[in-house]
């Protein structure tokens, strides 16, 4: 089948693509593609038609010309074989950087091309706080592609995810936080701790639990433990000067306006956990509990402790109960604590994640803005934008 591609390019402004296809109107052709890009004002677009009898087409090709040099556009015509239908998106690859150099991208086509994959698309996510570039890729092994790719994001200081092609991305309907270094910028129980006077000994046992080097558990109740003695105004007063991270109540704002469900999963306390998570709307909260005898902290944890695996049994008991597949869930977190939890989940983030999480997570987040989230997602800035005060 032969075929014929128009491509327009010129200065963008209103009723160019409505011009293009009334001239279209005028043949008897039928359209097999569009595509169209606006760049800093610069409008390109390109359809695809079957090509009519010889004759139609010479007086097609006249007519779109003389439709571009009204429309002030420059005209390329093209003759082929076929429909040059492209083939299906293998990867969404994901590029984040505050600044994004074009270094980045260049190491990052130059893989793509030594694994002889295609660019099928290049948009911009978001502008700001970071500059989020998605490409849509085929062609190429998602494995080989990660492999590749890690070490040009450590050299350039910039964030990549590649997830698979298709809409899967786009049919997430639950998303599981971690509380502490994740939501909030604080760690809970250090906060606890200072008012303790144990701040140092806790911060140290904090570090080797999350870093993985001794058992959750065990650093749970070390660290409970020095907390003996203080009282429900103390907790108040660490509930008050909690700090979110930047980006946390866009990203819970966001989701809760696309309909998607937010949990919250940490190894804190409930004491704390439960009051942020109802300040936030959401109702899906497990934590550790502090036992507490006539107003005044024990020392020690009451109920089971929320290690890794009772993580990752919240997020599957969750995902049950709204009947969501596990490959329709999202899990954040820091810490050697949410590597079970990331595992389960259909996309794991790692964000401003210990060395052990990030290598294992689907994706990896460096930047400190936790609404980056959404862009692995698809979720443009403009998106984002047009929902708040919604």
């Amino acid at each position: 089948m032969r075929t014929v591609l128009f491509s327009f390019s010129g200065a963008d402004r209103s009723g160019i693509t409505s011009r293009i296809f009334e001239a279209l109107a005028e043949f008897d052709v039928s359209v097999l593609d569009v595509g169209q890009v606006v760049l800093r004002g610069r409008l390109t677009v390109g359809v695809l038609i079957s090509a009519p009898v010889e004759e139609m087409e010479v007086a097609l090709r006249q007519r779109l010309t003389v439709v571009a040099g009204e429309l002030g556009l420059e005209l390329l015509i093209q003759t082929g074989e076929g429909d040059g239908v492209q083939p299906e998106v293998g990867l969404h690859l994901t590029l984040m950087g505050m600044p994004l150099r074009p270094r980045a991208v260049a190491s990052i086509t130059e893989v793509i091309s030594r694994l002889s994959g295609n660019i099928e698309r290049i948009a911009r996510v978001s502008d700001y706080p970071v500059v989020a570039i998605e490409f849509f890729v085929s062609g190429v092994d998602i494995d080989a592609m990660k492999t590749l790719l890690a070490p040009v994001a450590k050299e350039n200081a910039v964030d990549i995810a590649v997830q698979p092609g298709g809409q899967a991305r786009h049919s997430k309907r639950l998303v599981m936080l971690d509380v502490d270094s994740t939501l909030i910028q604080n760690e809970v129980i250090e906060l606890l701790a200072d008012r303790a006077g144990s701040g140092e000994l806790v911060k140290e046992i904090t570090t080797r639990a999350m870093n993985g080097e001794i058992d959750f558990s065990d650093a749970v109740r070390e660290r409970v433990a020095t907390l003996a003695g203080l009282t429900q105004e103390d907790i108040d007063e660490v509930q008050r000067s909690i700090a979110l991270t930047p980006g946390a109540r866009t990203l819970v704002e966001t989701l809760h306006h696309l309909g998607i469900h937010v949990g919250l999963v940490s190894g804190g306390f409930i004491e704390v956990v439960a009051p942020l998570a109802h300040s936030l709307g959401i109702k899906f909260v497990r934590a550790n509990s502090l036992e507490m005898v006539n107003g005044t902290l024990t020392g020690k944890v009451s109920g089971p402790i929320i290690d890794r695996a009772a993580k990752a049994h919240a997020l599957k008991e969750f995902a049950e109960s709204m009947s969501i597949p596990l490959d329709q869930t999202v899990a954040i977190g820091d810490g050697a604590n949410d590597l079970d939890m990331i595992a389960a989940a259909g996309l794991g983030v790692a964000f401003n994640a210990k060395p052990i999480v990030a290598k294992v997570a689907d994706a990896s987040i460096t930047a400190p803005y936790l609404d980056s989230v959404l862009f692995l997602l698809g979720i443009t800035r403009r998106e984002i934008t047009s929902y708040q005060g919604v």
